[in-house]
């Protein structure tokens, strides 16, 4: 079974990089990578991608996942 890394579509960084999702974790008291699949709007589960609020914002904010 191959683990998928959760990461941004477009900058590849993972959720544990981002502070966003690092903070709001921690008041959900769950890991960054949980949180993203939970709340994380663009969030993909087909693919583990999403976009960080700042490539989102950087692409035009379009709608549907990553």
């Amino acid at each position: 079974m191959t683990i998928m890394t959760i990461k941004c579509k477009i900058c590849g960084r993972t959720p544990d990089e981002i502070s966003e999702y690092i903070n709001a974790a921690k008041e959900e008291n769950t890991t960054p990578a949980k949180y993203v699949k939970m709340y994380e709007g663009t969030f993909n589960p087909r693919t583990g991608k999403f976009y960080c609020t700042e490539c989102y914002i950087k692409i035009g904010m379009p709608l549907g996942t990553a």
